[in-house]
């Protein structure tokens, strides 16, 4: 087993309140919408909030991944914060043995924010995943983020 870890800061030309509800406390309905051609459905086991479990359908165009079970561990709506574990699914037991994924969202004025990601991981063997996967995994989640952010810019009265 390796443990290694990434980083990714994106920003985004709507205010953190849109892009945090959106993105970190509606993705369960807000995905599907934005990407149907990835996202086939999701069913949420809780209430959404720290505690709670998400499972991600996928649609064939995801391929190799079918689905992922995300488990909420933070959603700190005050510091912006959402930590989650996937559980199951995704690349878990696949080339990992697990991951978590820290997403801290910052208001950079009233209509732009950040959002700095982290993930660690561990991997299955006792070897690191390798610079494409890394920059996959980085790639994947800035696509779907940016989606989310060109829905919000032109549907103005989401997440308000």
């Amino acid at each position: 087993m390796v443990a290694g870890c990434c980083n990714l800061e994106l920003t985004f030309g709507v205010s953190v309140h849109r892009m945090w509800k959106a993105a970190a406390c509606e993705d369960h309905v807000m995905y599907p919408k934005i990407v149907p051609e990835y996202f086939a459905g999701v069913e949420l086991i809780g209430d959404g909030e720290a505690g709670s479990t998400k499972i991600f359908r996928f649609t064939p165009a995801a391929k190799p991944l079918s689905f992922v079970k995300d488990h909420v561990e933070v959603l700190d709506h005050a510091s912006h914060t959402l930590r989650y574990k996937t559980i199951e699914g995704g690349f878990v037991g696949l080339t990992l043995k697990s991951i978590t994924f820290e997403y801290r969202y910052e208001a950079l004025s009233d209509d732009a924010c950040s959002v700095k990601i982290k993930m660690e991981y561990d991997t299955l063997d006792d070897k690191p995943v390798g610079g494409e996967e890394v920059e996959q995994m980085k790639e994947g989640t800035a696509r779907l983020l940016k989606a989310v952010e060109g829905y919000l810019i032109a549907n103005p009265g989401a997440c308000a």
